[in-house]
């Protein structure tokens, strides 16, 4: 006889779950505040812009960022797997953020992420944010930006 099971997100993933959506929320409204609370005080953070790595505080890059937009940014996370263990979590996603660019340019890329979290004053924030997009290896070692899921569950 089969046997259907249902899983139930634990209380510590549905709280990463809302914390990583307000976080969304606030990056589509370019809210530098709003952002920079669902951070830790220390951070490691390797965004798809360059360098390869930054010792840029996390306010100016967000400034500087969200001034290359007009107006409020699309940000979805998708495929979103949340891994949860003794006030330390990892979640791994597939994002998309669409925009108009300051020079009319619109953007509409898809990315990987991941995050590490850790609970910290009664709240999980992020510690740690990886962003990538795969390339080429066909000798042009061209960033794959074209690419899109071939499912979204």
């Amino acid at each position: 006889m089969g046997m259907s099971m249902t899983i139930h997100p634990t209380r510590d993933e549905s709280a990463i779950r809302a914390e990583l959506e307000a976080w969304s929320e606030s990056i589509r409204h370019k809210d530098v505040e709003g952002v920079l609370s669902h951070f830790a005080d220390q951070t490691v953070r390797f965004f798809l812009a360059p360098p390869l790595e930054t010792e840029t505080p996390l306010r100016d890059n967000l400034e500087s960022w969200f001034r290359t937009f007009n107006g409020n940014l699309c940000y979805e996370i998708r495929q979103l797997v949340v891994t949860e263990s003794a006030g330390l979590a990892c979640t791994n996603s597939l994002n998309r953020i669409t925009g108009t660019k300051q020079d009319g340019q619109k953007t509409n890329l898809w990315f990987r992420q991941t995050l590490v979290l850790r609970f910290i004053e009664e709240r999980w924030r992020i510690i740690h944010i990886h962003e990538s997009v795969p390339f080429y290896m066909d000798g042009t070692y061209r960033a794959a930006a074209d690419l899109q899921p071939t499912s979204l569950g």
